[in-house]
């Protein structure tokens, strides 16, 4: 199994294609985009201050954990924004300041 999340209830929403980093991913039309993410793929982002890979925490948007971009650069919080057809996620801010430091 590729995903962290595995969907047992609510099966018959529309379906909402979307993009993680180029790829295609598929959800239903309602869920946040971290459960979308989640049921496509075993984390949601890499760590800013080290290898490990982040896949969101409190799942209520208090913990900063689950930050992603979209291909035009809005940083978005997946554990309370709603996926939504054509949607193209970025896992990594290549624009941050931070990031050119090392």
């Amino acid at each position: 199994m590729n995903s962290r999340f595995v969907r047992l209830a609510e099966t018959a929403r529309p379906p909402v294609s979307f993009t993680i980093d180029g790829e295609p991913a598929a959800a239903l039309e309602g869920d946040t985009l971290l459960v979308a993410m989640l049921n496509a793929a075993r984390s949601l982002r890499s760590s800013e201050f080290g290898e490990g890979r982040r896949a969101g925490f409190c799942l209520m948007g208090a913990c900063q954990d689950c930050w992603v971009w979209t291909a035009a650069g809005e940083r978005l919080r997946a554990c309370s924004t709603e996926v939504r057809e054509g949607l193209a996620i970025v896992t990594r801010d290549t624009e941050a300041a931070w990031l050119k430091l090392a």
